[in-house]
């Protein structure tokens, strides 16, 4: 039985009733292009084989029902015209109620009955919140006949996620999971949303993609992300500019100078120069040179460690081993502080490194990572299950 089909099952027993519509939506890795989109900057993601699911049916009561198969403890009911931002429940809860919320503006006025499952693992730094949204956010428009193009709709799970869950995010995520196609990176240039497929088919060259999760968990709203993002916003006015998208590498020295403050230059030189290597790395996809992409990987961790300041030792030590092990680049991934690497790297190296990382945590007495492929794929989808009848 497959995991839409598993959720069917699970709803049914839940509830009484088949769900009407069931969803899922990918976790996401992002190529390069961190603490960019925030900025108006460029970013360079793909979807995950692995996915959040949400099946649902109408309530005529005016309820929203909530549960997950993973936390089958926290359960939210509330009416859905009364939720707002500052009555948010904590934990998990707050991700679909502030989509339920963000919908209502559109259109999406009713009550429902709502059963997530997934297996995106979370706080790995690979999107469950955003996949939790954008499979919420289609199953939600899907019961009220809300017809919204899926760049609406990303737009819409943004707000919910920072106006309701109070994460300070940029769209890049929400874009990536309802927008990405399988064998596909998705440049998005986050200022005007314009975007294009860029191939990303490592096995056809000899190569693979490593993701290394440390296990080491971070929560975005309560970390430091917030501090970074008013940081941007503050060098930005500081410099008459109305994003650090709109500086260039041959800005920094100048720029720098003016801030006269160590730590904001650092913020801004990552900001800058991460642009930079996202052009860079689509120039190397599209002319099919996939190992010149290692350097960038490399590059754009380094200046996270050391200009954004926000690794960690594990991030730190799992990148270094990867390349110790022989990987042609590697990096963090994600708001940071926790998380995951990505690791490029020959087929034929795979092994060496997958022994370089485990031997560098054991060694440090910390807990083995997880250490998997990474397979771009295929965005938002709906799965029809035979089994499932509409409820009345």
């Amino acid at each position: 039985m497959n995991e839409a089909a598993a959720l069917a099952d699970r709803f049914q027993h839940v509830f009484g009733h088949s769900p009407e519509t069931i969803w899922s939506a990918p976790g996401r890795v992002n190529v390069i292009g961190e603490h960019t989109d925030y900025n108006e900057g460029f970013v360079l993601p793909f979807a995950l084989e692995q996915r959040v699911y949400a099946a649902a049916s109408h309530r005529v009561d005016g309820w929203v029902v909530a549960r997950s198969v993973q936390v089958p403890s926290e359960v939210a009911a509330v009416e859905a015209h009364s939720l707002r931002p500052d009555a948010r429940p904590d934990g998990w809860l707050a991700y679909p109620l502030g989509v339920v919320w963000a919908l209502r503006t559109l259109g999406a006025t009713g009550g429902l009955d709502l059963l997530v499952d997934g297996n995106v693992p979370l706080g790995s730094g690979l999107s469950s919140s955003a996949a939790l949204e954008c499979a919420v956010g289609c199953a939600i428009a899907d019961l009220a006949g809300v017809q919204l193009s899926r760049v609406d709709l990303a737009l819409a799970c943004q707000i919910a996620e920072r106006e309701f869950v109070g994460v300070p995010c940029g769209p890049m995520d929400q874009l990536a999971a309802l927008l990405c196609t399988a064998g596909h990176v998705l440049f998005i240039d986050t200022r005007d949303l314009d975007r294009r497929q860029v191939p990303l088919d490592p096995a056809s060259s000899g190569h693979t993609l490593l993701l290394i999760d440390t296990k080491v968990r971070h929560s975005l709203a309560s970390s430091a992300y917030a501090d970074r993002r008013r940081s941007c916003e503050r060098a930005a006015k500081w410099l008459g500019v109305r994003a650090l998208r709109d500086l260039h590498v041959a800005d920094l020295e100048v720029a720098t100078g003016e801030l006269h403050d160590l730590s904001l230059a650092r913020r801004v030189k990552h900001v800058v120069t991460e642009n930079a290597r996202v052009c860079a790395a689509v120039q190397v996809l599209e002319e099919g040179l996939l190992e010149d992409l290692g350097p960038l990987l490399t590059g754009s961790h380094i200046s996270l460690r050391d200009d954004y300041e926000v690794s960690c030792l594990e991030l730190d030590l799992a990148a270094e081993a990867a390349e110790r092990g022989g990987a042609l680049g590697a990096r963090m991934i994600g708001g940071g502080f926790g998380g995951s690497v990505l690791v490029l790297a020959d087929t034929t190296a795979e092994a060496s490194i997958r022994s370089s990382i485990v031997t560098a945590f054991a060694e440090r007495d910390l807990r083995e990572p997880d250490i998997s492929c990474a397979t771009p794929s295929t965005g938002a989808s709906e799965h029809f299950i035979a089994t499932t009848v509409a409820h009345s």
